[in-house]
């Protein structure tokens, strides 16, 4: 049986953060039942506020566990761009159970990690993805663009904490 080459990617890249980065090697956070809408407009919350204390103009997104937009703002003056950049790097946290920063750090040690500058769709390389976990369970994730790979990141993880 043939298998498209968005699978092998994507299989790829499963396989090389699990043999590639120790730190995620263990056995990948369950999915849990999905965040709820309050939730999500907590981690909205926590993430506009980050960005506007920065005086950032970003573009949030969250994810539901199941990788379906739950809510999306794009803050005045922000690229139009990085919606789906947004979008992308929240479903590539769900997808692979990890932040986008994973990806990020390995294509930057470059050799074999540069294969997976070929992922397309929700794998998201860039920084700034992080999975929403309650209770050790993941029920959503947060993406953030436009700023730098940092700021998103930092946005991003205002956003998570605000919900605890």
């Amino acid at each position: 049986m043939m298998q498209s080459p968005r699978l092998n990617a994507l299989t790829l890249a499963g396989a090389l953060c699990l043999t590639s980065a120790p730190a995620w090697a263990q056995s990948p956070t369950p999915y849990g039942a999905p965040l709820n809408l309050e939730q999500a407009r907590k981690v909205l919350a926590g993430a506009e506020a980050e960005a506007l204390r920065n005086n950032w103009n970003m573009v949030v997104a969250v994810v539901d566990a199941g990788g379906h937009l739950m809510l999306l703002q794009r803050m005045d003056n922000t690229a139009f761009g990085s919606v789906e950049v947004a979008r992308e790097k929240a479903q590539g946290a769900v997808a692979f159970r990890r932040p986008t920063k994973v990806f990020q750090e390995l294509i930057a040690q470059g050799g074999v990690h540069v294969r997976l500058l070929n992922l397309t769709g929700d794998a998201a390389v860039l920084e700034g993805g992080i999975p929403i976990v309650v209770d050790g369970k993941m029920i959503g994730a947060v993406g953030v663009s436009g700023g730098s790979s940092q700021q998103d990141h930092q946005v991003a993880q205002a956003g998570v904490d605000a919900l605890k």
